[in-house]
């Protein structure tokens, strides 16, 4: 269907991708993995011909069509929701166009024996067919399955677009990708916006999909569950296992084991020839065998491994300070802002070396009630208070806030690390992947990932009692995640985590708080205990139409009606945040475009020059900036709507 033979990308004197080659099958279900940097986002663009391999060919079948889901991508804010969706059926509404038409021109004929007539028959009966097996004939029941399915309540259907914040748009595009039915899924990073019951959804549509899947995730559970395949990219060059995921994690540690141990012989074998050859170099007697060595070594073809798995650290989070039994009580605690009600009737007690987590859809409050325990939000109903000598570390989406741009990220430890582990600053840096020049970069050049890495490795410094974790691992990579929830697990304080990443999740917290349709519920147990629990739920949930509990009506009633002027404020503040949203979108744009001529122009280039590569770096790290902006600036809007 699609392959990809001996693919080369070269920047000037740097290979991304040294001669690769692989093949997609119909009804693939692969998932592509390697550490960041290793050009999986770039692979889906050569696929997509946005970007042009060095040499080497990508061949798609005539047949086959392609769906991309980027990371990122601008959204049309024109129609309402059911609206814009509907625009994956454009092939649908023009063919009921067709049928309409030639159905009309039959009506008018009565040369029923000719041959134009028997024609026109012919091109009715095609267009039938292709509109039934387009879905022409079920399009409105799959466009509700599908936003129902997606976390879209049935409420949201006539809304404009533009009402949505990033998070919810991006679903909007993927519930469009999903309904095209292309051959093929390119999806890159979908469950970033996503939570858990709607990353669940999409896992079994795609495991039912009747087409191919490819796609980029650092989700291990999401994973899992999609793939069968796991085509690895590491140090230009691709392995290619026909086992999902976790099967991949183990097989490939056995491989890692025979590799290491071919790579050290060969060390040692090169070592002494070496030795041999200059020893030996300046005695006749020896020359035809020391030249024969050095020939040898030549052609030697040398075995590289990737450094990053060499090290294996033990980090931990300082022991927690003594807190009182009673860490934080929640008493009927609930969130407006003006007239939009987020939640009601939290209730609840959070003890000594409790371990819970935070789940619901974008903007049921999860966030919202973090910033309440931390002391950032005043809950607008009930009350909020922490127990006796409690000290908090805050995790936040938002790292920009909370470190100085102009700091090195060496200098960002070192300025809040005390005692002994001043001496092991490096090590916990090389654990979250700053090693070499990396700690010495200033905050303001690092991508979002790179801040997050280094905000978390930051807060495992200080002694504090209570963490309080608002997604942690959005711009993790796993070797990341799995340090983090190591640590996590060996922490003897109190932990509160929002997060939609299962297998982070499983096995770290006992309890889970539900955030859902204005209210919160609780369930003593982990995260798949939870899941099970709500599964039934969900179903009958989706086959009815959504309607406000009673209570939650009455609450939202006395939250208290804003006035007129309070109204006014209200919608000058959502014009300014919307405003704010669009030309940081309009910028985004801009710089994506930069960064594809920077693309091309390295990729042509034939030798490196470093003034050409800082400014490309400067770009990528604006780009990331914005991106950071982006998300900061959609959820003020999303809480605010």
């Amino acid at each position: 269907m699609i392959s990809l033979d001996n693919l080369t990308v070269s920047y000037g004197g740097w290979t991304l991708f040294d001669n690769i080659s692989f093949l997609i099958n119909p009804k693939d279900r692969i998932g592509l993995v390697g550490k960041n940097g290793a050009g999986k986002t770039t692979l889906l663009r050569l696929i997509m011909g946005e970007q042009q391999p060095t040499s080497g060919a990508v061949t798609i079948g005539s047949e086959c069509t392609i769906g991309y889901l980027p990371q990122t991508m601008r959204v049309h804010d024109t129609t309402t929701l059911v609206e814009e969706t509907g625009k994956a059926f454009e092939e649908v509404l023009r063919l009921e166009a067709e049928i309409a038409r030639l159905t009309e021109e039959i009506s008018l004929r009565d040369d029923y024996e000719s041959d134009a007539y028997a024609d026109l028959l012919h091109r009715l009966n095609e267009s039938q067919d292709l509109y039934q097996m387009l879905g022409g004939e079920t399009r409105d029941a799959d466009i509700e399955k599908t936003l129902l399915g997606l976390g879209f309540k049935r409420s949201d259907f006539t809304r404009p677009t533009a009402e949505f914040s990033g998070g919810w748009r991006m679903r909007i595009e993927l519930a469009k990708l999903l309904l095209r039915r292309p051959s093929i899924f390119l999806l890159d990073e979908p469950t970033n916006h996503l939570d858990i019951e709607s990353i669940q959804w999409l896992e079994e549509y795609l495991k039912n999909y009747n087409g191919a899947v490819l796609l980029i995730s650092h989700d291990r559970a999401f994973l899992d569950n999609v793939t069968t395949r796991t085509v690895e990219l590491s140090l230009g060059h691709i392995t290619d296992y026909k086992v999902p995921y976790s099967k991949y994690v183990v097989l490939r540690a056995e491989r890692r084991e025979q590799q290491l141990a071919a790579y050290e012989n060969q060390q040692r074998m090169i070592e002494k020839t070496e030795e041999f050859i200059e020893k030996f170099r300046y005695k006749p007697t020896k020359s035809n065998q020391v030249q024969s060595r050095i020939k040898a070594l030549e052609r030697l073809d040398r075995l590289e491994i990737d450094e990053e798995d060499l090290s294996h650290l033990n980090i931990k989070f300082p022991p927690a300070p003594r807190s009182g039994q009673v860490v934080a009580e929640i008493k009927e605690a609930g969130m407006s802002f003006g007239e939009k009600h987020v939640f009601s009737g939290a209730d609840f007690i959070i003890e000594k070396g409790d371990r819970i987590a935070l789940v619901g859809r974008n903007g049921e409050g999860k966030t919202t009630l973090a910033r309440m325990l931390i002391g950032q939000l005043m809950p607008t109903e009930g009350s909020i208070r922490l127990g006796a000598n409690v000290n908090i570390g805050y995790y936040a989406q938002n790292q920009d806030d909370l470190m100085d741009g102009e700091f090195t990220v060496y200098d960002t430890l070192d300025r809040v690390a005390v005692g002994d582990i001043r001496t092991r600053l490096r090590d916990i840096l090389g654990a979250f992947l700053f090693r070499g020049e990396d700690i010495d970069k200033k905050v303001k050049v690092l991508s979002g990932g790179e801040r997050a890495r280094l905000a978390m490795a930051r807060m495992m410094l200080e002694p504090r009692n209570l963490l309080v974790l608002d997604e942690p691992t959005n711009h993790m990579d796993m070797r990341s995640k799995d340090i983090l929830k190591e640590a996590i697990l060996k922490y003897d304080g109190t932990v509160v985590v929002v997060s939609h990443d299962r297998e982070f999740l499983d096995g770290m917290v006992d309890k889970v708080y539900e955030f859902r349709d204005g209210g919160v519920k609780e369930y003593l147990g982990g995260i798949y205990y939870f899941l099970e629990k709500r599964k039934l739920a969900s179903l009958q949930e989706i086959e009815r139409t959504d309607r406000p509990a009673a209570g939650n009506t009455a609450k939202s009633q006395t939250a208290g009606k804003l006035n007129y002027e309070q109204k006014k404020e209200q919608e000058k503040l959502l014009r300014r945040l919307r405003k704010n949203v669009e030309e940081i979108e309009s910028k985004l744009a801009e710089v994506e475009q930069e960064i594809a001529r920077w693309d091309e122009r390295l990729a042509a280039a034939a030798e490196y020059v470093e003034a050409d590569y800082k400014a490309y770096n400067e770009l990528k790290a604006h780009y990331d900036h914005l991106m950071h902006e982006w998300e900061k600036a959609a959820y003020e809007l999303e809480i605010s709507e």
